[in-house]
């Protein structure tokens, strides 16, 4: 009987125990950054300390010694792809960021092992995937009261990671392989043909200064089965790239015709733009070799 009633005092204890807990604010809260660069997604998962007050480097953070970039749990680090970070590769998965803050320089540590808490006593450097130095901006302009992780500087194949807390920034250069993700989808694709896929090539082809010549190909071969004013409309930029204004003009004439007729004005006024650009750089020579041309297929139709 006396077992029972201190049993049952006990759960009494722990369900007064459990409604009085009351939600307060974490002192480093959660925080995470997510940004696709070209094909691949990153994101940072990591506690954000503050200020509040305190010296941060050089007295919390010491110089010198291994820091898990944040506060609780390892910052972690995603990656869906592989990409390099200061020129490292870094195959695509997740680790965690640690950092050996110095005056002048910290290092930066890429880390395989993502269950420590903090550094933990089991860290050991040979689960570290690589480590290299970068330069540390220790005279930010903007007092930084809250650790802060962005991805910015974002280009179709880079970005950099920067970090900001009190008057300190440092930031990691990442470069993807997005030319090389594109151009083996493109090669893949191109064995299935269809007016998309060929739209979508050339388009990379004429973003990216590749061959103009096989851009070219292509959207012709797209504007078989997609007699669109966007699909001439690219036509007439790779023809302006190639040199051949009098052929980029006639076409971006036919895409302004198909967008009024579809009530599109945007791509109205990007041709009328471009006829206006292109038109005092047609030769002589070009309009003869046109004409030449056309009456040639002219006389192929018959």
């Amino acid at each position: 009987m006396k077992k029972f009633v201190i049993g049952l005092m006990m759960l009494s204890v722990n369900s007064l125990m459990t409604t009085a807990q009351i939600n307060v604010p974490q002192p480093s809260p959660l925080g995470t950054v997510t940004q696709k660069v070209g094909l691949v997604d990153i994101s940072i998962n990591y506690s954000r300390p503050g200020v509040k007050g305190r010296v941060i480097f050089g007295d919390l953070v010491q110089f010198g010694e291994i820091w898990r970039l944040g506060a609780n749990a390892s910052t972690k680090l995603n990656l869906s792809n592989d990409v390099t970070i200061e020129g490292h590769d870094v195959p695509g998965g997740e680790y965690a960021l640690y950092a050996i803050p110095e005056q002048d320089k910290w290092t930066v540590i890429i880390h395989k092992n993502t269950t420590y808490w903090g550094v933990g006593d089991k860290y050991t450097p040979e689960e570290d995937l690589v480590r290299f130095d970068v330069p540390v901006n220790a005279n930010y302009p903007i007092k930084v009261e809250t650790m802060t992780f962005e991805i910015a500087d974002v280009t179709s194949d880079a970005c950099n990671i920067v970090f900001t807390w009190e008057n300190t920034e440092v930031k990691l250069n990442v470069k993807t392989n997005t030319d090389q993700m594109v151009m083996s989808e493109i090669n893949q694709k191109m064995k299935g043909i269809s007016s998309a896929t060929y739209y979508q090539a050339a388009r990379y082809y004429l973003e990216n200064d590749k061959d103009m010549n096989q851009a070219l190909e292509w959207i012709n071969k797209s504007l078989e089965e997609n007699d669109k004013f966007w699909v001439h409309r690219q036509k007439s930029l790779i023809l302006a790239k190639l040199g051949r204004y009098a052929e980029a003009v006639e076409t971006a004439e036919t895409s302004k015709k198909l967008a009024l007729a579809d009530g599109n004005k945007d791509y109205v006024r990007l041709n009328d733009k471009s006829i206006e650009e292109w038109t005092p750089l047609i030769t002589k020579k070009e309009l003869k070799e046109m004409k030449k041309e056309k009456k040639k297929d002219k006389k192929n139709a018959k």
